[in-house]
């Protein structure tokens, strides 16, 4: 297997996490990331050898999420599903770190796909926002925003979960 081809595949696990936090569904994340790797594949001159396939492999996957959302639109179809809780974690957790892991992740679905895209490259993937903004086509300056609210989202679900979460056990 020549060298491009074995750093694509070393890519996978992390396109996949990245498509499965944008989608949501566990079947539809993996087809975002076939269609993915098969793009990739196609258009391997693409990439500058030398180089991490990382950023070209997420910017492509952005953009087929992308595409997808707009048919979507068209459509009028729903096609985002909840996570199951196997899904959520890749590991079992202690019960405290799983209720905790669970209510970030339902948080981070329940904000718009543009600032948990945002988020989720910068926070979780580790990109600068400079690359962050590169791969997803918008000014630096609009990723900070869609991190900043979408920082501020989560924070009033978790907040709200936190509280309903205390409720529940006072009133026991």
């Amino acid at each position: 297997m020549d060298e491009k081809k074995a750093a694509i595949l070393q890519e996978i696990p992390r396109l996949r996490r990245y498509a499965r936090a944008l989608l949501r569904d566990r079947d539809s994340a993996d087809d975002l990331v076939q269609d993915s790797l098969e793009r990739a594949l196609v258009r391997m001159d693409n990439w500058r050898t030398g180089e991490s396939p990382r950023r070209w492999l997420f910017t492509i996957m952005h953009h087929l999420f992308i595409d997808q959302m707009r048919k979507v639109s068209r459509r009028g179809e729903a096609s985002i599903l909840p996570l199951d809780a196997s899904e959520a974690l890749a590991t079992p957790a202690t019960q405290a770190e799983s209720v905790a892991s669970r209510e970030i992740v339902d948080a981070l679905q329940q904000i718009s796909p543009d600032r948990r895209a945002a988020l989720v490259m910068v926070a979780i993937e580790g990109f600068s926002y400079a690359e962050a903004a590169t791969m997803l086509g918008v000014p630096a300056g609009t990723l900070m925003s869609r991190i900043a609210r979408g920082r501020e989202e989560l924070r009033g679900l978790l907040d709200d979960q936190a509280r309903r979460r205390a409720i529940r056990i006072v009133e026991k």
